[in-house]
């Protein structure tokens, strides 16, 4: 039984970790973070590469689970929740941006959009319809309905790819590095994109290293090391690793 109200916030991490064992070595990806992200809100995730951003937005996702630590989305503890209700919460609950776009090449723009509402039960073809034109307007691509994917530019697939994940009213859209794959001037528009959906009531929490886009964020999460830090102390920790990696190597 969900018993959120609209005051808890949307997502709420305590110590969340995140361990991978290869080949029997532990990496640690994260080490104990603890945020929360109201509804309403525009978080960006910033940090260098390898800090755990990306680990951290699968979590968030339900594409990964915690090593250790409370997650609870939309006051439900996650741990609680079995896989393929999982999967449905993913479906209804998350709005998914990739880098890669992720646009299935073979598919329309229409169908692409579609494709995410042909997986829930109870969606009539004529709703499917509406939601899918719906989405396009709101990203200004419905004019490209019977396109592929091939045949837009990388701004476009994004924006294609940004519709797809509006298509089922998520709670929350996730982004990651959504400007990575695009030019200066795609990725402004991306931005500017994602910033107008906020101001229309969108919940957003994107992952980016460019500290341009990360503030257009309302809020800013940085990270360093698997951990959640302040701006200072990030920019501090950078300056040391990076004045480590510049001392020459003692001789053996």
């Amino acid at each position: 039984m969900n018993t959120a109200t609209t005051n808890d916030p949307l997502i709420k991490l305590d110590s969340i970790k995140k361990v991978f064992l290869t080949d029997e070595v532990e990496t640690h990806a994260l080490a104990g973070v603890h945020f929360q992200i109201g509804r309403g809100e525009y978080v960006s995730i910033s940090g260098p590469s390898g800090c755990g951003k990306s680990t951290l937005l699968a979590i968030l996702g339900l594409l990964d689970t915690p090593s250790d630590g409370a997650y609870r989305l939309n006051g439900r503890e996650v741990a609680d929740i079995g896989a393929s209700e999982r999967a449905q919460i993913r479906n209804k609950e998350i709005g998914f941006v990739f880098q890669a776009f992720n646009l299935i090449g073979d598919l329309t723009v229409f169908e692409n959009v579609e494709l995410p509402l042909t997986y829930r039960e109870g969606v009539s073809k004529a709703e499917r319809r509406e939601r899918t034109i719906g989405a396009l307007e709101r990203v200004g691509m419905a004019h490209r309905v019977k396109h592929f994917p091939a045949q837009l530019s990388g701004g476009q697939q994004q924006r294609v790819a940004v519709a797809r994940a509006l298509v089922g009213k998520p709670a929350i859209l996730l982004a990651d590095e959504p400007t990575g794959n695009l030019d200066s001037k795609n990725g402004e528009a991306v931005m500017q994109l994602l910033d107008e959906l906020h101001k229309q009531g969108s919940t957003i929490c994107m992952v980016t290293h460019d500290p341009r886009y990360a503030d257009f964020a309302q809020r800013k999460i940085f990270m360093f090391d698997g951990r959640v830090v302040d701006e200072e102390t990030m920019h501090r920790l950078r300056h040391e690793e990076d004045q480590r990696l510049m001392r020459p190597r003692a001789s053996a």
